[in-house]
């Protein structure tokens, strides 16, 4: 698989996987965190904020590798 073939494939995949964990990480706020005290409400949406991260960085690294 080429590299660009792989940018392509991680791009899809990440926009996908963004959109799901976004709508998903709202759905359980919205059922669990909303209604809590505020500092636990804003530790929730900072911890779903940045959980994002680590999926997104095993695809880039993925993405990146030589061909």
């Amino acid at each position: 698989m080429t590299l660009r073939q792989r940018k392509f494939i991680g791009m899809v995949a990440i926009v996908t996987f963004l959109i799901v964990y976004c709508l998903i990480a709202m759905a359980i706020g919205g059922m669990v965190a909303v209604g809590l005290p505020l500092p636990l409400e804003i530790g929730f949406f900072v911890l779903a904020g940045i959980g994002w991260l680590p999926v997104v960085m095993i695809i880039i690294r993925w993405m990146s590798r030589p061909a």
